[in-house]
């Protein structure tokens, strides 16, 4: 399984304030002998890292970690931070190792895990567009817009 995502897998990066690996900028001429994975021809790239635990089945589950903080959106992949990188979330089972044990065997149970699968680009919300947009902004005009209303008595 892990041959799978060999040629995307990096270290992450050890702070999220600087993308000291997001390839902004870097967009390759169209070459159609040379494909780079959807991984990292996508306007969010991502990498994979392996998360393993050794009472989990599978010990080893590829895990994707964004590149960017922003998008790649400009015609040559330049950084757009009126986007931002977001990642995908896929639920999945997997079997947990328990303490016990039936017939010198381990006994698992089924356990559900959510694990990041890819990114996405989500739009950046400005601080008073996402005060208006908050349903609780809405009622509260709602109401005053109710209270200022004349009566029809």
């Amino acid at each position: 399984m892990l041959s799978a995502f060999h040629h995307t897998l990096q270290p992450e990066p050890p702070g999220r304030q600087h993308n000291a690996s997001c390839p902004a900028g870097a967009r390759p001429p169209a070459d159609r002998r040379v494909r780079l994975p959807v991984n990292l021809r996508s306007a969010s790239p991502w990498a994979y890292r392996i998360s393993y635990d050794p009472t989990r089945y599978p010990k080893y589950i590829p895990e994707a970690y964004c590149l960017c903080k922003g998008c790649l959106m400009g015609i040559f992949g330049e950084e757009s931070l009126h986007f931002r990188s977001t990642p995908v979330f896929m639920p999945t089972v997997i079997l947990r190792r328990t303490p016990a044990c039936a017939g010198g065997r381990y006994v698992y149970t089924e356990d559900y895990i959510t694990i990041p699968v890819g990114c996405t680009c989500v739009p950046e919300q400005e601080k008073e567009t996402e005060s208006v947009n908050s349903s609780l902004d809405k009622q509260e005009v709602k109401l005053l817009v109710g209270q200022n209303k004349p009566s029809s008595e």
